[in-house]
């Protein structure tokens, strides 16, 4: 008898959580694609102001955003293939 009852709270807990997931995912999943959207926006928009002085764009936080540059340099090739433009609009990085 101690056996069972010390294995049913586990069961209880073990369904609870998984109740609780299916909650979570019943939730958000409406919202996941929204949400992508959103970040991937806020990403090419960080993106557009890191490298707007390279680009010829006036940058008011140029200073700032300068140092960054060579951190987000790898993910800059993906940027501006969907943002339309098909090569590498800056002739001293070869990333096309």
């Amino acid at each position: 008898m101690k056996d069972n009852e010390q294995q049913k709270p586990q069961s209880n807990a073990s369904w609870w959580q998984r109740f609780s997931a299916g909650l979570s995912e019943f939730y958000h999943a409406p919202y996941r694609q929204t949400m992508a959207r959103a970040a991937r926006d806020e990403e090419d928009f960080f993106m557009l102001m890191m490298f707007a002085e390279s680009l010829g764009i006036d940058n008011p936080a140029s200073f700032y955003t300068l140092e960054l540059q060579p951190l987000f340099l790898e993910y800059f090739h993906e940027w501006h293939t969907r943002m339309g433009m098909d090569k590498c609009p800056f002739d001293h990085v070869g990333c096309c």
